[in-house]
């Protein structure tokens, strides 16, 4: 791995992670010494954030993490309903019907009760996710799709404590395999929109609680 790649993949990840919050300042000279890394390769890491709309350029030296805040998670969620429903539906036309029926029993009999399963979880969605980009064949929905998946993780990590939700995205994800796995486009668009609505309420739930 580059050592460009490396520093972009660490510093997307406390991004993500909410190590570097919203507002965290990215002092060029700190950050490269930090990371150690040289300024040069810093830089590239950083340009990538930029284009990711994770970070924006204050100065030439200086960065600062986006905000993310309800207004960002509620646009957020607007857009990836269009796509990930539309993306249900291409799945269900194109996809591999013996893989996403794997998936379904998989997701059938995950029980995310402890971090270990809660990573393990989120890795089978991430195999989903790469199911369905691979049956839609469609390289600017996916393109777009991984963009969206990009500013998710800061919004998913406010949810993952809360194990009731996690036991029902575990349902509600099965159902979506499911539905793929049959060939019903209709069933697996509702059951996405239904997933979708149920996450966002209870990320803003997550938030407004915090606020408290």
């Amino acid at each position: 791995m580059r050592a460009s790649d490396r520093a972009y993949a660490l510093l997307l990840e406390e991004i993500q992670g909410g190590a570097l919050a919203p507002g965290a300042v990215l002092a060029e000279v700190e950050q490269a010494t930090r990371l150690g890394v040289s300024r040069t390769t810093l830089r590239e890491a950083i340009s990538r954030l930029v284009a990711d709309g994770l970070v924006v350029q204050q100065s030439p030296r200086i960065t600062v993490v986006t905000e993310f805040d309800a207004d960002d998670i509620r646009a957020l969620f607007e857009t990836r309903r269009a796509l990930e429903e539309t993306a249900a539906r291409f799945a269900a036309a194109r996809g591999d019907r013996a893989e996403f029926a794997a998936l379904a029993g998989r997701f059938a009999t995950t029980s995310p009760l402890d971090p270990a399963s809660v990573d393990a979880y989120y890795a089978l969605i991430a195999e989903f996710d790469a199911a369905v980009d691979a049956a839609v064949e469609n390289a600017y929905l996916t393109a777009a799709l991984r963009t969206i998946r990009t500013h998710l993780a800061r919004a998913r990590r406010l949810a993952r404590d809360n194990h009731a939700r996690l036991h029902a995205s575990v349902a509600e994800h099965a159902l979506i395999a499911s539905a793929i796995a049959d060939g019903d486009a209709a069933l697996a668009a509702h059951a996405t929109h239904v997933h979708l609505h149920h996450a966002l309420t209870s990320i803003l739930e997550s938030i407004r609680e915090g606020q408290q």
